[in-house]
């Protein structure tokens, strides 16, 4: 049995690979201020949305692991108008979520440091860094770096978790509470949604790390499903912490709830303070910051191996290296969106949220059309079940997102 899970654990790789990549955005901002802003009412939305998804990042794996292709090829093999659009959505995809990311990074930054820099200035310092570490291959260290960072960040958010159960809600809860059921409010839901756990062309992205893994290592389909459940659902245990403390120690305070910017950075530093005790303060800030760097780099690599995959597939003769390329273009266009977003994060971080929800029902639907027939039929009913009840709310939620916001 030892020696069992001594297996499993050397196969890690790919999953947890991708949890790191998750636990960013979706979950340092939208779940801590869904939880913040409505208490206890969103949690159900919350858990849902992971488990509607999971059948669809599942699909991808298990394709990879039986075909040894990622799904990029598969996207290519199916249908070629298909796996244009695909490619379309990536780049745009690509672009939107570099600067979502790169934005929420320096506004982290920004509160950690000790001078004044304006927010421009630290993204094309990030940039500068994370395109040395990515140009010159020394993602992999930072790989490990991340994962490590990640494992401190888990624990000191559990351990906040326990005091501020312990200690119960810091504020009382707002009467009468406010109700996220209303159109006005579609907007934020369909923004949490989109990020939660992971924009889903993610997927993509995790069959390629799983694929270049598979080249240097034999994975049989329970040691590569072993590795993204845990991945996976750590990812949906963390949702949430995060959204739990965002009730305990946030919700029903009368301090407005900052939805970005550096005021958001001080909520979300002031929420572990408050419960570790201030000698976490810096800790806390450089943790998380670290966090969101190495999301950063995730992004700009994984997006742009996307990319490079598609156009090898369109291109079978081109021997040019052309990875560096795309993540450097994708890094300069990133910045130009930056640069017109920059005077307000929340509307960034909004639009790229909402961008990757809308497009979720395209990349569920071409994850599960990839399955056969007889492979679905050997799926467990659960697994079953959750992929039709997942496409049908997806798309119909989708469907409604668009009526209210450019119909009605």
């Amino acid at each position: 049995m030892l020696e069992s899970l001594s297996s499993k654990l050397r196969n890690l790789g790919p999953g947890i690979l991708m949890a790191t990549a998750a636990v960013g955005g979706s979950h340092l901002v939208a779940a801590t201020q869904a939880g913040a802003l409505f208490g206890w009412q969103l949690l159900w939305l919350v858990v849902a949305v992971n488990l509607l998804k999971y059948p669809f990042f599942r699909f991808g794996v298990e394709y990879t692991l039986h075909t040894g292709n990622s799904l990029v090829t598969g996207y290519y093999n199916k249908n070629r108008a298909l796996f244009y659009l695909f490619v379309a959505l990536n780049v745009i995809a690509a672009v939107v979520n570099t600067a979502g990311v790169l934005l929420l990074t320096a506004a982290l930054l920004q509160y950690a440091l000790p001078w004044s820099l304006s927010l421009t200035t630290l993204c094309y310092a990030l940039l500068f860094v994370c395109l040395g570490i990515l140009l010159f291959g020394h993602y992999k260290l930072l790989d490990k770096a991340s994962k490590g960072i990640m494992a401190i960040l888990c624990v000191t958010t559990l351990a906040a978790l326990l005091v501020a159960v312990s200690q119960g809600q810091a504020h009382p809860s707002p009467q009468p509470a406010p109700s996220p059921y209303s159109l006005a409010l579609l907007g934020f839901m369909v923004a949490l949604m989109g990020w939660m756990p992971a924009p889903i062309e993610i997927s993509a992205i995790n069959s390629l790390w799983l694929k270049a893994k598979t080249r240097t290592q034999s994975l049989s389909k329970a040691q590569g499903l072993f590795d993204f459940n845990l991945g996976y659902f750590l990812t949906l245990f963390l949702a949430v912490v995060f959204f739990s403390l965002g009730v305990l120690l946030q919700y029903g305070q009368s301090q407005k709830i900052e939805l970005a910017g550096v005021a958001f950075s001080k909520q979300l530093i002031d929420m572990y303070t408050l419960t570790l005790g201030e000698w976490a303060r810096w800790l806390i800030a450089t943790i998380a910051f670290l966090c969101m760097f190495g999301t950063t780099i995730t992004v700009l690599d994984g997006y742009a191996r996307t990319l490079d995959d598609a156009v090898k597939l369109i291109k079978p003769h081109q021997k040019k290296a052309s990875l560096s390329i795309f993540i450097t273009v994708q890094a300069i266009f990133g910045m130009v969106l930056v640069l017109f977003f920059k005077a307000n994060l929340k509307d960034m971080l909004m639009f790229a949220m909402t961008l990757a929800f809308l497009t979720t029902p395209f990349f569920a639907w071409l994850n599960f059309s990839l399955m056969s027939k007889a492979q679905f039929a050997q799926q467990s009913k659960p697994v079953q079940l959750l992929t039709w009840a997942g496409l049908s709310y997806l798309i119909a939620f989708a469907v409604l997102f668009v009526v209210w916001r450019w119909v009605l």
